[in-house]
């Protein structure tokens, strides 16, 4: 009786609308996950030092990129069937993969792992570098049984997972942090792995998985090879350019620039794991059919609109106050990383709100467009923080890096306006008119900057800002009950 009345109240509080309701469901369990990360996030920086920071941001860049082909992305292909047994076959085939890659990864690093340490500026990851291929099997398996619970809609279970998982990594970085900096490693390798008892156990009670012919995995594998000929060389360049910075900084500069940058990075970031990704995987589930009734255009606008209006009000708040934020939050050590933010903002911007529509490549079987395209900003990444390492200058390289990657960023944009039939008006005019709000949201922050004011002006003038995007997000909360 009672979950029933927990039901009904859910249904009411959700809005009416299936992808309103989805993206809200993601969005609670993903920001519940990501405060839990935000909250202790201040007490980590004060019980690491910028130096271990660094090596977990070194750490993570090598698990993104083995997480990447761990499964060949076949992965993606599991909400695009109609038939279940074929999606119950690509699982079968990208867990199967992810094992193989596990292994090979194992074994690279009983041969290379001191000298890749070395390389890369990060001595002590040598030592802890056994977490690795234990990172690949967890991330692996959690995004394949992700992308089934993706096509079931079970998007309450995939919240809760989240949850659990920020939970269980915090937990071990707090409780092992006399250990050095193998806990912060520990923590991120073990956070993967939790949650996908769950994950499993709701996949495998599918119907679809009590037919035999399900092992017969050639079938889809074949079907769906533009994924691992394509997509995996294409998700194998974007993580490389995403994960460039640490790894470089801390082979050109130190392992405490790559600090500095991973934290200015985790920050901003949290506006794309905390809604971005969540209106990702509704947008790509919702994609397909909108695409084979021909009205992909006008979900691509309204994705976009929304992506707008959410990400330019604290994009622009954070370029004007990000120095004087991060010493406040993590410490004196941490300003340093405030400046590299304010520069790295308008290229967060940029991933935000075209990352949930980078989608598009998979459903409209365009593989080959996205791999040009990584190729393309890889590149230009590369050079980037190569100039500024010849200058010798660590803010450079990040200026250079973060306005070129915004650059191509824009002008992927462009090209997903293009193929859905849209003209550039159409994703112009929502932007400019998110600046607008945006100036008028953040004008506080400006009068304080220009005035010069007190610390106990700064934050009358932060509070004063956060309760205008409040409001504004609040206006657009009522909008999807509409």
């Amino acid at each position: 009786m009672r979950s029933g009345k927990v039901s009904r109240l859910v249904r009411k509080i959700l809005p009416t609308n299936s992808f309103a309701r989805g993206v809200s469901v993601l969005v609670g369990g993903t920001a519940g996950a990501q405060m839990i990360l935000v909250l202790a996030a201040p007490l980590l920086t004060r019980l690491y030092s910028p130096e271990d920071f660094g090596v977990l941001a070194v750490y993570v860049g090598l698990l993104a990129i083995a997480a990447v082909v761990s499964s060949m992305r076949y992965e993606l292909a599991i909400p695009l069937p109609q038939d279940g047994r074929d999606a119950a076959r690509l699982l079968v085939l990208s867990l199967g993969i992810t094992g193989l890659t596990t292994l090979v990864t194992a074994m690279l690093v009983a041969m290379f792992g001191k000298a890749i340490a070395s390389a890369l500026g990060v001595p002590l990851l040598a030592d802890i570098f056994w977490l690795l291929p234990l990172g690949v099997l967890f991330q692996g398996t959690y995004k394949a049984l992700n992308y089934w619970a993706i096509r079931t809609k079970k998007f309450p279970l995939i919240a809760k997972t989240r949850i659990r998982q920020s939970a269980g990594t915090l937990a071990i970085q707090l409780c092992g942090f006399k250990l050095g900096v193998g806990a912060l490693v520990a923590g991120q390798a073990g956070g993967q792995g939790v949650g996908i008892w769950a994950l499993g156990r709701s996949a495998f009670r599918d119907p679809s998985f009590r037919d035999r012919g399900i092992l017969n995995v050639l079938t889809v594998a074949k079907r769906y090879k533009y994924l691992p000929l394509y997509s995996t060389w294409s998700g194998l360049f974007n993580v490389a350019g995403k994960q460039l910075p640490p790894l470089m900084f801390a082979a050109l500069f130190s392992a405490s620039a790559a600090g500095l940058y991973a934290l200015a990075h985790r920050v901003l970031a949290l506006p794309i794991s905390l809604v971005g990704e969540a209106i990702g995987k509704v947008f790509f589930s919702n994609a397909a059919e909108a695409y084979r009734e021909q009205r992909l255009g006008n979900l691509v606008c309204s994705v976009h609109d929304k992506l707008a209006q959410i990400a330019m009000p604290p994009a622009v708040m954070l370029m004007i106050v990000s120095p004087e934020a991060f010493e406040l939050a993590f410490g004196r050590g941490w300003r340093e990383a405030g400046d590299f933010a304010r520069w790295m903002t308008p290229w967060i911007y940029m991933v935000f709100i075209t990352s949930p529509l980078s989608t598009l490549f998979s459903v409209m079987e365009k593989e080959q467009h996205g791999l040009i395209f990584q190729i393309g900003l890889l590149a230009v990444r590369v050079v980037a923080i190569a100039v500024g390492a010849w200058y010798g200058q660590l803010i450079v390289a990040v200026i250079l890096y973060s306005l070129s990657s915004a650059i191509c960023w824009g002008g992927f944009l462009i090209w997903i306006a293009r193929i859905t039939g849209n003209k550039f008006n159409m994703i112009l005019q929502p932007a400019l008119r998110a600046l607008l709000v945006s100036g008028m949201i953040s004008a506080p922050l400006w009068v304080a900057r220009l005035l010069e004011v007190t610390a106990a002006g700064w934050v009358l003038a932060g509070a004063v800002c956060l309760a205008l995007i409040a409001g504004h997000y609040y206006l657009m909360f009522r909008k999807a009950y509409v």
